[in-house]
């Protein structure tokens, strides 16, 4: 029974920090990555000229009313 917890503490530390850098490598991987790509993928065409005269037409903005 000596030194049991320093042990088991020892053993959940590591498994701790194990199971931290695979979550971190999951989202950086599954989430953060695609989701860059996809930013980039839709503004590479993105018009925002395009996009303001569209929503100027439809009314959203008050300070320019649509023509």
């Amino acid at each position: 029974m000596r030194r049991l917890l320093a042990r088991r503490m020892k053993f959940h530390l590591f498994g701790a920090f194990f199971v931290s850098i695979g979550c971190a490598a999951l989202y950086k991987f599954g989430i953060a990555e695609p989701r860059k790509r996809a930013y980039a993928e839709f503004y590479k065409n993105y018009d925002a000229m395009k996009d303001f005269e569209a929503m100027k037409a439809a009314g959203v903005f008050e300070c320019a009313p649509p023509k």
